[in-house]
């Protein structure tokens, strides 16, 4: 791997993993799936942070701006419970904010489950880092990134950010010509 490599970062929000009393299965569920999906080299970071919006917005400051994320994956914190602030971090940090990417992935499974009107998923822009937050269980997060991910490499172009391919037979990631 070389300098070039995109990063991609996996930020897990929860407060019980980060404390140790739960393993955290939604980090190395994101991760699998990228492993699966992603073709071109890249270098893939997981970090552990509590629940909370100061928690969660400064891990997404450090990997934006001092660890040059080119995309940033939050799992957990997106849904409606008092410690779930992860939207609220994300709108702290970003310059831009792309709300198609939560429609796309609530509609995505609102088709499995009904409850997924009460997520909160989102994505947005920091310098050149995309951040996308995702559920925490393992399924959901595999059901949104596969609603979105065909437009992440098109938009890491577009803001700057690394390049990055996808294997076309699971993600046929669409770039205008």
């Amino acid at each position: 791997m070389s300098a070039e490599d995109a990063l991609i970062a996996v930020l897990v929000a929860s407060d019980r993993a980060a404390r140790g009393e739960y393993e955290d299965k939604g980090g190395p569920a994101a991760e699998d799936w990228l492993r699966r999906v992603v073709t071109s080299p890249v270098r893939i970071s997981r970090t552990i942070v509590p629940d909370g919006r100061e928690s969660v917005a400064a891990a997404l400051r450090h990997l934006a701006d001092d660890q040059g994320a080119d995309l940033i994956l939050v799992t957990g914190g997106t849904g409606p419970a008092p410690r779930d602030q992860t939207p609220e971090a994300l709108e702290d940090v970003i310059d831009k904010r792309l709300p198609g990417f939560g429609e796309a992935m609530r509609l995505a499974s609102l088709a499995e489950v009904p409850t997924a009107i009460l997520s909160r998923q989102d994505a947005g822009i920091r310098g050149r880092a995309l951040i996308i937050t995702l559920p925490g269980k393992p399924s959901a997060i595999a059901t949104c990134l596969a609603s979105v991910f065909r437009a992440v490499p098109y938009c890491l172009d577009l803001i700057g950010a690394a390049r990055i391919e996808t294997d076309p037979a699971l993600c046929d990631a669409f770039r205008p010509r």
